[in-house]
């Protein structure tokens, strides 16, 4: 109602009423306007125009507000996400910093190990190098003791060749021979 109050002042208050000559006669180019857009705008308002409009509005603004709703739902969500992101990104970084203690200490009690390996590497080398040193000194021993064995023994035999007469030699042999045989039974 209001808006049918409005088209009539917005109609009384036209240029159309200042013209000159009748307004009421269908010569009036003014008066046949002003009619078909009364006859229009009633056409519209029995079509019920305005109200669709009103509800293609109400739609509308349905549809903005449900967006807007949806849209404060997906930041609360995104902002959900992110502090998620956050707590992980913190824990990831202290399980970070743990592995990187971690690997620290066992790279500091890897390389103990190793030094302490080194050690014992070193002392069983050096233990079989004094066992080798050994084994060589007794050897160089037995053989110098087995060279002067054979030396004294030639030397004894040249001078006891040199001493020695034939008889002296068969009655050794002979008490050598009664020294093995009594040996051996």
């Amino acid at each position: 109602m209001r808006m049918i109050a409005t088209m009539i002042a917005l109609v009384a208050a036209s240029p159309a009423l200042a013209a000159s000559g009748p307004f009421f006669s269908l010569t009036n180019s003014n008066f046949v306007v002003t009619i078909s857009f009364l006859v229009f705008v009633g056409f519209l308002i029995y079509m019920k125009v305005p109200g669709k409009i009103g509800e293609m509005l109400d739609k509308r603004a349905d549809g903005i507000k449900s967006e807007l709703d949806e849209a404060r739902a997906l930041r609360d969500e995104a902002q959900a996400l992110l502090a998620s992101f956050e707590r992980q990104q913190k824990d990831v970084k202290e399980q970070a910093d743990r592995i990187v203690a971690q690997a620290k200490s066992e790279a500091t009690a890897a390389s103990e190990q190793a030094q302490e390996d080194l050690k014992k590497s070193i002392a069983r080398r050096m233990q079989a190098a004094e066992d080798r040193i050994a084994s060589a000194e007794a050897g160089a021993v037995r053989e110098v003791r087995d060279r002067a064995v054979a030396i004294a023994i030639a030397a004894a035999r040249e001078v006891i060749a040199k001493q020695m007469s034939a008889a002296e030699a068969n009655k050794l042999i002979d008490s050598g021979i009664d020294t093995v045989s009594a040996k051996l039974h």
